[in-house]
């Protein structure tokens, strides 16, 4: 069983949430709600209402469980049949947890290194090595950064990696390898960044590049999308052993807006792509493209951040623990042979 987090920590994981919060003027999802969410937002707001005038001495408490019963068969019936474009909508929410929060939680001891040794530091891919579960093993992390307001979304580029981003990447990967270090890696981007100085330096080469160098690392590759999965930016550090998903993320060739203005030329049937695009965990499983389902928990992980992080350890102990077993030697052709298995060719 995971030890359980002490108040001081589960503190420190919620407070950049937090503050998000208090910049967007409120304390629960009333201003950052998604349209399907505004039933369950409302009564969780007449439910906070009911607890603060029960403070002043009034007897509330049937009233109280009464809309708490409603709050969560309106959160099961909203959060079991979401939509693939409600799930996409809940992976870009603004208050889900990025990789920074995780490694913050989940880790001790983080060191973060920069640069690509080449050209500058890419504020928006981060890496680094910590130590991680209760045996303090050293792991190498590395993930793209989102930002909790305009400054800093801008200082990471809304989390879309340039080419530096990844070369600094492959240069922490080859570090873990030299020490035998297992590899981490977070997802969470809507792709690489399209600007012209990126295209210059060479975008689409170092994401080809970083692909072809992780097939052939000795180490074990854990790959977990914990939000946004889009196209080439996700696919740079995305080759490993095994490849996750959370439950409310999407990892798809193109966004559902890109797909909908190539093939209909308008935005507006972003829904529809998102559907024909296959790009939610459980239709990834069903294809063969990921290898298992990280579960959140209910209403996405930006309602229970302790929750959908205790969901994350369970799943990369599970998976420290397979790939042990595996030689390093071995892991190369077994990476190998797990990605030309995917697809069908039905040329003649």
């Amino acid at each position: 069983m995971p030890k359980k987090s002490s108040p001081k920590v589960k503190e420190e994981f919620e407070e950049p949430i937090k503050k998000e919060r208090i910049r967007l003027g409120t304390r629960d999802l009333t201003q950052t709600c998604l349209p399907f969410e505004r039933p369950v937002v409302e009564l969780e707001k007449k439910i906070n209402d009911l607890k603060t005038t029960a403070k002043e001495g009034i007897d509330l408490s049937g009233e109280i469980k009464s809309l708490e019963r409603k709050l969560e068969k309106a959160m099961k019936d909203i959060f079991d049949q979401l939509t693939p474009w409600e799930r996409v909508q809940v992976a870009r929410h603004p208050l889900r947890p990025y990789t920074l929060d995780y490694v913050k939680y989940l880790t001790k001891d983080f060191i973060e290194l920069h640069g690509d040794r080449h050209f500058s530091d890419d504020r928006a891919m981060v890496t680094g090595f910590a130590k991680w579960g209760a045996q303090q093993q050293k792991v190498c992390i590395i993930g793209h950064q989102k930002g909790r307001d305009t400054k800093e979304n801008l200082l990471r580029s809304f989390g879309s990696a340039h080419p530096e981003g990844y070369r600094k990447a492959i240069r922490m990967m080859r570090l873990a390898e030299k020490f035998g270090v297992p590899i981490l890696c977070l997802i969470d981007t809507p792709g690489a960044y399209p600007g012209i100085g990126a295209e210059e330096r060479g975008q689409a080469e170092a994401i080809a590049y970083n692909m072809r160098e992780m097939a052939d690392l000795t180490v074990p590759i854990i790959v977990i999308v914990i939000g946004e999965g889009g196209s080439g930016g996700a696919l740079g550090i995305g080759v490993g052993d095994r490849i996750l998903v959370l439950e409310n993320a999407y990892y798809s060739v193109i966004s559902p807006e890109g797909c909908s203005a190539i093939l209909w030329k308008e935005t507006s049937r972003s829904p529809d792509a998102a559907i024909a695009l296959k790009l939610t965990a459980h239709d990834l499983l069903d294809l063969g493209v990921i290898d298992g389902i990280v579960p959140e928990p209910l209403g996405g992980a930006h309602r229970n951040f302790e929750a959908a992080a205790e969901n994350i350890r369970k799943v990369v102990d599970d998976a420290l623990e397979d790939l042990k077993k595996i030689s390093r030697k071995e892991l190369p052709e077994l990476r190998y042979q797990k990605f030309r298995k995917m697809g069908v060719f039905n040329g003649k």
